[in-house]
């Protein structure tokens, strides 16, 4: 049973990111804040959920939760301040958006810069253990989703719209045989292994 709130009767918004382990494609973090009293039983790590649950939560969390907000760090970004900082970046964005201040963040994982004048708390595993964590796992996984869909009909060679941008086997393959793209984070290690890309596209 995830918890609903670490400190009770403060406003308090989850964070958490999606896309950090991805070879292309920005990477996207969500914040929300629920109200003290939401519950539902469905609601857990985005990683728990199939997809229709996913989109079906996301649905509930927009409609109900007293602010959400989605926060992107491009590719280019991320090459320039490494994923790490993007991660950060991103989470920050968020924040920045949500029309209701919160007076303290959830973050997931155990690392994290902190957000001018707003105390936080990393949580490991927080997606699985709270559910305003929860919610952000949910909505920066399906906006991140449907845009890594959008960008799969630009370059349907790399099969995003089935690995999203993250490093199989086939989406390696693919950018053996047909290059980068400019949504691929260049510094990363893209082919595995010792290999050399030639980043021209």
């Amino acid at each position: 049973m995830l918890l609903p709130y670490l400190n009770k009767g403060i406003i308090e918004a989850g964070c958490d990111e999606a896309g950090r382990g991805c070879l292309s494609g920005a990477v996207y973090a969500a914040a929300v804040i629920l109200p003290p009293d939401f519950k539902n039983e469905m609601l857990n790590d985005s990683k728990q959920l199939t997809e229709k649950q996913r989109y079906a939560l996301r649905e509930v969390i927009e409609r109900e939760a007293l602010a959400w907000a989605v926060g992107i760090v491009t590719p280019e970004e991320i090459d320039k301040i490494n994923i790490l900082n993007a991660s950060f970046l991103a989470m920050h964005r968020a924040v920045d958006q949500l029309k209701l201040r919160p007076e303290h963040l959830l973050i997931d994982g155990n690392r994290f810069k902190a957000y001018p004048d707003i105390p936080h708390t990393t949580v490991v595993k927080g997606d699985g253990k709270y559910l305003s964590i929860a919610a952000a796992s949910i909505l920066a996984k399906t906006y991140r989703d449907d845009y890594m869909e959008a960008l799969h009909k630009e370059y349907p060679q790399y099969g995003w719209n089935s690995n999203k941008g993250y490093p199989t086997k086939k989406h390696r393959e693919a950018i053996a045989l047909h290059g980068v793209t400019p949504y691929h984070r260049v510094s990363f290690n893209l082919l595995g292994g010792d290999g050399q890309l030639s980043l021209d596209f």
